[in-house]
């Protein structure tokens, strides 16, 4: 018999950091359970996202405190879904395990939440009215990454991009309660700028999963193939190729700088910080000449800091305003 789902959640505050295959085990479709109560669930929430993601962290605190909650519980689900698709054995384990988080989120628009994670983001869903689709989306862009592992073009890369990022604007735009026709577009200009970023940074490490999210057709055109992302240091031909899709995601970041005058006063600082630590991660890019395959290119602590102090003040780079009529992309 599985073991109690409450007297593991009881226990909670008191246990040390967990990876995430211990979670799947005390809290996953294999344990018998019920609903625990909504302060635990909370508190699961807040450590998850504490625990993963540094910068969450240091954004949170620049949110007003009846906030602060709802975005852990946001992040909690997206943590867990990214986890699912990522952290198993296998792809097909992944499928499984990410279906039965999906009839998970459909159990909260039912009334009939269990999972801790659910259990404190069904608060969040019914304070902000938000709907089922954005967090369904999300799931469609895990589901993909289990089936496919290379993209024909830009087009279908930004296609990816509409379900494994821009879901996280929207529901950021829903807890500022400013959803609406002028917002939705800037926010998922910078969600697709984010995405981008983290691909081209990260180029080695999803090689290496066999996972290629440089569009072939761009990739043929400088020449690159498949095999040199496998090599360093990078070839010239590489480099080539990574200088202009790190110019195509400053695009799509710096297009999104109008959302800052639209949000409420409470979420500015945080979509200010969020965006500089996008055109952050391109300039670290760029500082090791584009080769990613020998260096993964970070963006320091000091830097970081630097960053933060530069949204607090609210001023826009002058290179940022400048560069606002690039035209290499166009979400």
């Amino acid at each position: 018999m599985p073991r109690s789902f409450n007297r593991t959640l009881g226990s909670l505050r008191n246990m040390p950091p967990r990876c995430f295959s211990e979670d799947l085990a005390a809290y996953g479709p294999d344990v018998a359970r019920s609903a625990c109560s909504l302060h635990v669930a909370e508190a699961y929430c807040r450590r998850l996202a504490r625990r993963h993601y540094e910068n969450f962290t240091v954004a949170s605190w620049l949110l007003p405190k009846r906030l602060r909650q709802h975005f852990y519980n946001l992040y909690a689900y997206c943590r867990w879904a990214d986890d699912l698709a990522d952290e198993t054995a296998s792809p097909q384990e992944s499928l499984r395990l990410l279906d039965w988080w999906g009839e998970e989120l459909r159990r909260v628009y039912r009334g009939e939440a269990e999972h801790p994670v659910f259990v404190a983001l069904r608060e969040t869903i019914a304070e902000f009215a938000i709907p089922i689709e954005p967090f369904q989306s999300l799931l469609v862009a895990f589901v993909r990454d289990q089936t496919q592992t290379r993209y024909a073009n830009f087009d279908d890369l930004c296609d990816y991009c509409r379900h494994s990022a821009n879901p996280v604007g929207h529901l950021v735009l829903y807890l500022g309660r400013c959803y609406n026709p002028m917002t939705v577009p800037l926010a998922d200009s910078i969600c697709t700028g984010l995405q981008l970023a983290n691909h081209w940074q990260d180029v080695a490490r999803d090689f290496a999963r066999d996972r290629i999210y440089l569009p072939a057709t761009d990739m043929a055109d400088y020449g690159v193939t498949a095999e040199m992302l496998g090599e360093a240091p990078a070839s010239l031909e590489f480099c080539r190729l990574l200088a202009f899709e790190v110019d195509r995601a400053q695009s799509f970041l710096e297009l999104g700088w109008p959302l800052v005058s639209l949000v409420p006063p409470e979420l500015k600082l945080d979509v200010q910080l969020f965006l500089r630590g996008g055109l952050a991660t391109l300039e670290a890019i760029r500082r090791v000449e584009y080769d990613v395959l020998t260096t993964r290119p970070i963006v320091s602590n000091w830097e970081k800091l630097q960053l933060l102090l530069t949204a607090w003040r609210g001023k826009r780079p002058q290179q940022e305003a400048l560069s606002i009529s690039r035209t290499e992309a166009h979400p």
